[in-house]
């Protein structure tokens, strides 16, 4: 007989019991992140390689060390990784959830592309994601298995930027960027079957174009980009927490 799994519904989307390590954390997104996750009842371990950002977002947001800690941590650096988990282990216990959001572009015309860009892309956005997935089951392995994977892949790793779209705007996506984050969905798909083992969850949002209010694009490409979304507009990044949350949740079992 089929076993019947019953939730409360104020506890199906609950973080309470997760201990999250969320990389990239100083950036748009991934303060947002941080905190909704906090906001959540989650605890969190907010990784950047360097820490000033965190703190001004810790103080924004009344993060204190029962909520969240900051940590100073390369993802492509394996040593730092461990360091991180294991720091959030001693303060929370064990960490239960991989939020790999850590990225980054590069913005010459294609044909100036530097092997410095294209390594410095292909470093954080592949390799850097990748260490923090093996760090991450090797200590939920450790731990009896179980937890939770979310990887920030891009709508750009599914297609390819309309350059038409473009006309004030100087950081054009790039290649490398777009081919780092299909590699990033292909890397979901490969430790959705082969973590399982250890019940481990793992799956990706891939947002579109999200506005910058500190640092906005230009006013022609919002426009233009928004005509060929069905809501007319960009997005909001408060929008992308609460796929992640979800993701995060006993809901998304």
């Amino acid at each position: 007989m089929q076993e019947r799994y019953s939730y409360k519904q104020e506890n199906i989307f609950s973080l309470s019991d997760e201990v999250v390590l969320v990389t990239g954390a100083a950036g748009q997104l991934g303060s947002s992140i941080v905190n909704g996750l906090i906001d959540n009842n989650a605890k969190v371990i907010a990784t950047d390689t360097t820490l000033e950002p965190l703190k001004e977002s810790a103080n924004r947001w009344s993060w204190g060390q029962e909520k969240g800690v900051l940590e100073e941590c390369n993802n492509t650096k394996r040593e730092d990784i461990s360091s991180a988990i294991e720091k959030g282990s001693n303060i929370y216990g064990s960490v239960t959830a991989l939020v790999a959001n850590a990225g980054v572009s590069v913005f010459e015309p294609y044909l100036e592309r530097s092997e410095e860009s294209i390594d410095w892309a292909m470093d954080v956005n592949i390799k850097g994601a990748l260490l923090c997935i093996q760090e991450f089951i090797k200590h939920r392995k450790e731990n009896d298995g179980g937890g939770s994977i979310v990887n920030i892949g891009s709508h750009y790793g599914l297609v390819s930027p309309d350059p038409r779209i473009y006309t004030d705007c100087v950081r054009k996506n790039a290649e490398i960027y777009g081919a780092t984050k299909a590699g990033i969905l292909q890397m979901t798909r490969y430790f959705a079957v082969h973590a399982a083992e250890y019940n481990i969850r793992t799956n990706a949002v891939s947002p579109g174009g999200i506005r910058n209010p500190d640092n906005p694009q230009g006013d022609d490409f919002q426009e233009n980009y928004s005509y060929r979304c069905p809501m007319g507009r960009m997005a909001e990044t408060h929008e992308m927490i609460g796929a992640i949350i979800f993701l995060l949740s006993p809901a998304a079992s």
